[in-house]
């Protein structure tokens, strides 16, 4: 079961927010929240996973232990940080963009 953190909420709103307010061109209504909901859906995904991948940057290690890479476009990569329970079951503590992350 895949579970979000505070953190992780508000992280959905604020990528929503800034694709609605987004000042290099118009994006509709429906096209923000198609591409928020991908991002929801590669989350609710994550319990299914085979393999967990270890967060390797250390803005991400901050805020879990796995790390999944969804690649949206060519230039942005979103970042699903996480941590995985005893029982396999999946906390979602953030989500940043490859923009923001520091190496």
């Amino acid at each position: 079961m895949v579970f979000y953190s505070e953190q992780a909420d508000n992280d959905l709103d604020n990528i929503l927010d800034g694709l609605l307010h987004w000042e290099k061109f118009a994006l509709t209504q429906d096209f923000c929240l198609d591409y928020v909901s991908s991002i929801i859906d590669v989350c609710d995904s994550l319990d299914s996973l085979s393999y967990h991948a270890s967060a390797t940057y250390e803005t991400h290690k901050q805020y879990g232990d796995k790390v999944y890479a969804y690649l949206r476009n060519r230039s942005t990569t979103w970042y699903i940080i996480y941590n995985v329970d005893f029982a396999g079951n999946i906390l979602v503590n953030k989500i940043i963009s490859n923009h923001l992350t520091v190496s």
